[in-house]
């Protein structure tokens, strides 16, 4: 029994897998199923992940690109000012070429021209780009236009000089030269042989003018010296000893000066000292004013530079050139406030010309030299004639007064032209000073040794030769030392003041001299002191009458 049970139990479980046997096989495939679908499912997970990774690698490169892309709008919105504004100064406007090409020079060219060498500047500047390479022929070719234009402008506003001498120089100056000064600038940078040519020509007209006027000018005043005839002060009774009416002209703003027309009218008088001061001043007005033109005209120009906009464009900045930039502009700036030194241990002096460019110690020398070079040459002419009269004038040597107010208008002028700034008229004016002093002092020694010879019984005396005094000669002589004092005081200078009444002095000894000696002759005490006492009234008198104006002197007292 037992046996017969434990078999049954095998065969009930045969027959229960044998009955969900394909219930087994089933879920077994079912199993087999989902784990090929496991498999598959990572494999797809695996291939997801991978496709992920890259995506996001992706979205990495596009982000970055987009930065990239951000920075280089950034970038290209930062340069699209200078780059506009370099595209503008690199053109050359049709209208520019039109106007050098069609157009005679004119006013409208003084805006014109610096609007083109802007440009022509520019251009040269940025030589390393094409475009401004493919202009140079064009620019050149406008350049030479320009100037070929410019230089017959010119040349054509000399003619008037050439035929006809009685031209304005100062309106010509003023009106046309200093007014297209800037047209010559620009041939001065960008065509130096045209402008060296139309100096040149400009230097021989203006030496023709001069050399022709100043000739002619010379000759009237020696026509008019030579009509002066017995003028001298030495002559004719003690009123004549001093012309009052001939002290004004010591002074700058005395009388008319002597025209040259006037040579022409024979019963024109002048004394030689307003001879000589017409001379001078005439001299003084058209030198300086030649001068200063020269100065204006021709003066060194300045370097030219781009336009002040393209200055400040990034497009004309080199990388890393801001700090050297700034620090070159300061260092300017201290130089020219405090005369710094140079890197190369030189002091530099940056000073202020009277065109009103800056420059420095060795410019200034340069500029100086070339304008006095030029004026010697337009005036060297001109000043020889002058010169020429000068020395006439001076020989035979006036009289002592004459003589006196000749060296005071001297000197006025003299102050006058350091005042102008005319260097030239000033080495011409104390050349004078030394050739007149000299001769000055030399009558003034003159005068005393003649009265110390009369005093003491010589020959010569001061009127007269071997004659015995009388008392008129002495009033006379009285008159004359009272009216040398006034002239003196009228003609004496704060820096010649001493040396003229140290003069004055030693004339005074032998005049007291003579008096005493006069008065000696006399026996009776009272008489003499009667002759000392009326001479001596006579002298006060005619030094008080001077305290109320030289005019006063004329009126004599016996």
């Amino acid at each position: 029994m037992a046996s017969a049970g434990e078999s049954s139990v095998p065969e009930k479980d045969d027959e229960f897998y044998r009955e969900h046997a394909k219930d087994f096989v089933e879920l077994h495939h079912q199993i087999t199923t989902s784990v090929d679908l496991l498999d598959s499912l990572e494999s797809f997970l695996a291939t997801f992940q991978g496709d992920l990774t890259a995506v996001s690698g992706q979205i990495s490169d596009l982000q970055a690109r987009s930065k990239e892309f951000d920075s280089r709008l950034h970038g290209r919105k930062k340069i699209e000012r200078p780059l506009s504004q370099l595209i503008s100064d690199l053109s050359i406007p049709p209208s520019l070429v039109t106007n050098i090409l069609d157009t005679p020079v004119g006013e409208p060219w003084i805006a014109l021209i610096e609007d083109f060498e802007c440009r022509l500047q520019m251009v040269k500047s940025r030589s390393r780009v094409k475009a401004a390479r493919d202009l140079t022929e064009l620019v050149e070719g406008l350049r030479i236009a320009a100037a070929t234009k410019i230089r017959a402008f010119f040349n054509a506003m000399l003619q008037p000089i050439r035929t006809n001498i009685s031209t304005n120089m100062n309106v010509l100056q003023t009106s046309i030269f200093l007014k297209y000064a800037s047209l010559y600038t620009f041939l001065q940078r960008q065509a130096k042989p045209v402008a060296q040519e139309i100096q040149r020509a400009y230097v021989g007209c203006a030496k023709l003018y001069y050399e022709t006027g100043f000739r002619r000018y010379a000759r009237s005043l020696g026509y008019i010296k030579a009509l002066i005839g017995d003028m001298t002060a030495e002559q004719g009774p003690p009123t004549a000893f001093v012309d009052v009416n001939r002290i004004p002209f010591a002074k700058l703003d005395g009388p008319n000066i002597t025209l040259a027309y006037m040579a022409d009218d024979k019963a024109h008088k002048a004394p030689v000292e307003a001879l000589f001061r017409s001379a001078l001043l005439v001299l003084l007005d058209n030198a300086s004013a030649e001068y200063s033109f020269i100065v204006k005209f021709f003066r060194e120009p300045v370097e030219s530079s781009v336009s002040s906009s393209a200055l400040k464009s990034p497009m004309f900045t080199p990388v890393g050139s801001t700090t050297s930039s700034r620090m070159g502009h300061s260092r300017l700036n201290d130089e020219s406030e405090s005369d710094g030194e140079t890197p190369g241990g030189r002091r530099k002096s940056i000073r202020q010309s009277q065109s009103g460019t800056f420059l420095s110690l060795e410019q200034e020398k340069e500029h100086k030299a070339l304008v006095d070079g030029i004026w010697k040459q337009i005036m060297g002419p001109a000043i020889q004639y002058l010169q020429t009269f000068i020395t006439s004038a001076l020989e035979p040597v006036p009289p002592v007064v004459p003589l006196l107010t000749m060296i005071r208008i001297n000197e006025v002028v003299l102050s006058e032209a350091q005042k102008r700034e005319c260097n030239p008229v000033e080495t011409f004016l104390i050349g004078l000073r030394l050739t007149m002093w000299p001769m000055f002092q030399k009558e003034m020694a003159g005068h005393v040794d003649s009265l110390k010879k009369l005093v003491d019984g010589a020959g010569a005396g001061y009127l007269s030769r071997g004659m015995v005094l009388k008392d008129s000669w002495i009033q006379l002589i009285v008159h004359r030392y009272s009216a040398l004092f006034t002239a003196f005081t009228a003609l004496a200078g704060e820096e010649e003041e001493s040396m003229l009444f140290s003069n004055l002095s030693r004339l005074r000894q032998e005049v007291i001299r003579l008096i005493t000696t006069q008065a000696g002759k006399l026996k009776d005490p009272v008489q003499s002191a009667t002759y000392l006492s009326t001479t001596y009234e006579i002298v006060l008198y005619n030094l008080s009458v001077s305290l109320l104006g030289p005019q006063l002197i004329t009126r004599p007292l016996t």
